[in-house]
């Protein structure tokens, strides 16, 4: 990303723009801003050398979702991977993807796929239990909540 001057700034400020030039947001994407922890806006923010606020209005901006609902969906997948791995502590699996605590897994997981991860569990079981021992991955027809 690069920093545009803006007239209407104090001196000494910077602008996160990204329409002149440099690190587009799907290329920070890409270099590892999907890192699953909370408070994750920090260390990109600061490699950027703007606030955590600026990084997450320029990503709002210009892909059209928040960086917390992106950070969310990249958590919910790799629940979702891990579930249905078998994943046997939902406890753990809160903890390893930087949710708060396992409610918080829930109600994040709920948002998104309108399923509990129990119910989710039960489902991709039941869904990679062919009569012929394949068991693709079926994740992608899940019913989707709209948010």
């Amino acid at each position: 990303m690069a920093f545009g001057v803006d007239e209407h700034r104090p001196a000494g400020t910077a602008r996160l723009d990204v329409r002149h030039g440099g690190t587009e947001p799907r290329e920070l994407l890409r270099g590892g801003l999907d890192v699953p922890e909370a408070g994750a806006l920090v260390s990109p923010a600061g490699l950027l050398g703007v606030s955590p606020f600026q990084l997450s209005r320029a990503f709002t901006r210009e892909l059209g979702v928040s960086l917390t609902h992106h950070r969310n969906r990249v958590r919910v997948g790799r629940a979702l991977d891990r579930l249905e791995l078998g994943e046997p502590s939902l406890a753990v699996l809160a903890a390893d993807l930087g949710f708060a605590d396992q409610a918080h897994l829930t109600r994040t997981i709920r948002r998104h796929v309108c399923h509990t991860p129990t119910a989710l569990r039960r489902l991709l079981t039941a869904r990679n239990a062919g009569p012929s021992g394949f068991s693709p991955t079926r994740r992608h027809k899940l019913p989707q909540c709209v948010i």
